[in-house]
């Protein structure tokens, strides 16, 4: 009787969590940025469908706070940093977990004017966004291909849509991880591991915040005066923040992306109809664009055709 409630059980638990890992799989995942907002709703997630996590963090408060969470073992993370990059890599190698997923979330904000803000801030937004995404799959690639796992990393709809004014180096450190997943899903098909990109909209997360926190500890740092005006923008920034929806909607197709049979290669996630409108038509307009020049342009039922040939393939999944 007790074997029988044992089968009935497992069987329950696989139709009502279909992203609990099988028994004997113990999948290990590696989330960076796992201390706030995507990055924690996700490792948080996967503990709680089983998945072994290991969570990315650079405080120690952080890193405490995650190493108490069932199924999650704290890592200390800075993807600036190749020293821990490679200790890290160390580590999961020596327990013999075996690495199947990689999400590369850590990232940054950057806001100013191209003509006014130093140069440091910008290259700080690319360190991270950027080379730190680069540095952390370069290291971590051989555990995944020897598992045959899944790499996913957070984009943004700013990697899609026209750079608005003032967001220059953060969106186009998410234009780049456009092309990077494009190019690093076929240098990994070979060796049978899948590449997406996640690209949220506007959730809550502490992103907005942690930059305007930057400004005010440089201004700190340099004995200068925190203004008003950056305190008002502080105090807007975490009350815009904080209204925004979790991000359990992006967690879930970062689940897909990592575990489903059939994985996409982008997934688009926005908390609303607004921005789902604002990101496809920015697109179409692109295609417009691109279109307007030269002797090879094509007419409007030759898009339509386009159109309708990648509506009903697999470049979805390409």
């Amino acid at each position: 009787m007790n074997k029988l409630f044992q089968i009935v059980f497992a069987v329950t638990l696989i139709f009502t969590a279909p992203h609990i890992a099988a028994a004997g799989e113990n999948k290990s995942i590696l989330v960076t940025g796992a201390s706030t907002g995507i990055g924690r709703n996700l490792a948080e997630t996967l503990a709680e469908n089983g998945y072994h996590v290991y969570a990315g963090a650079r405080k120690d408060k952080d890193l405490a706070v995650l190493d108490a969470i069932d199924n999650v073992t704290a890592v200390r993370l800075d993807v600036t940093k190749q020293d821990q990059i490679d200790a890290a890599v160390d580590m999961i190698r020596n327990t013999g977990t075996g690495l199947y997923g990689l999400v590369n979330n850590a990232g940054v904000g950057g806001r100013g004017q191209v003509v006014e803000t130093p140069i440091e801030n910008q290259t700080f937004v690319y360190a991270v966004n950027v080379e730190g995404v680069y540095r952390t799959t370069k290291a971590f690639a051989p555990l995944v291909i020897e598992s045959k796992g899944r790499i996913v990393t957070t984009g943004s709809i700013a990697g899609t849509i026209s750079a608005i004014p003032g967001f220059s180096a953060y969106s186009g450190s998410k234009h780049w991880i456009e092309a990077y997943t494009d190019s690093l899903a076929t240098e990994m098909e070979p060796h049978g591991v899948v590449v997406s990109v996640v690209e949220p909209g506007n959730y809550k997360s502490n992103i907005r915040r942690s930059r305007v926190s930057r400004q005010i500890a440089q201004a700190k740092a340099a004995d200068s005066d925190v203004t008003e005006e950056l305190k008002k923008e502080y105090e807007s920034e975490t009350a815009r923040e904080l209204s925004y929806k979790e991000p359990d909607e992006v967690s879930e197709a970062f689940m897909h992306a990592l575990f489903d049979d059939k994985p996409l290669r982008r997934y688009m996630v926005v908390p609303n109809a607004q921005e789902q409108e604002m990101t496809i038509r920015t697109k179409v307009n692109e295609l417009v664009q691109l279109n307007q020049w030269g002797p090879y342009s094509y007419n409007r039922d030759q898009l339509v055709e386009l159109l309708d040939d990648a509506l009903s393939g697999d470049s979805a999944s390409e």
